[in-house]
């Protein structure tokens, strides 16, 4: 109790005290049936919790009902790749960056860019 912040973190590294907090919350998730994606531009990155088994459109639809009436495509890249490869531009000259169209089913970890007209209406 009388540590203070950087010497609890080296007491806790020493004791090899770790947290159960991610396990915990990836667990929870898979329980549920619940995924992350994520969407990126130029001024922020946001992940996004969908129901496992939705397709690229209901996906879109979280960000905003209008993406997922007006849905053209969404480009897709897996988070797990781009860490590896290190940037867009690597995973796009692996081939590993890929248009999919509404029948694709949204995977934990993808990040998505999707394309969508705005002026379609809903039905």
């Amino acid at each position: 109790m009388d540590l203070d912040a950087e010497g609890t973190a080296a007491k806790l590294k020493e004791e090899e005290v770790t947290s159960a907090l991610p396990k915990v919350i990836q667990t929870a998730f898979k329980m549920v049936n619940l995924i992350l994606f994520y969407t990126s531009g130029p001024d922020e990155v946001r992940a996004w919790i969908a129901r496992k088994g939705y397709k690229a459109p209901q996906a879109a639809g979280i960000i905003h009902t209008d993406m997922e009436h007006g849905f053209i495509c969404a480009e897709i890249m897996a988070f797990d790749e781009l860490k590896e490869k290190g940037s867009e531009t690597a995973m796009k000259a692996a081939g590993r960056y890929r248009q999919e169209g509404k029948n694709y089913e949204i995977q934990d970890g993808d990040i998505a860019f999707f394309k969508f007209n705005v002026t379609t209406k809903k039905k």
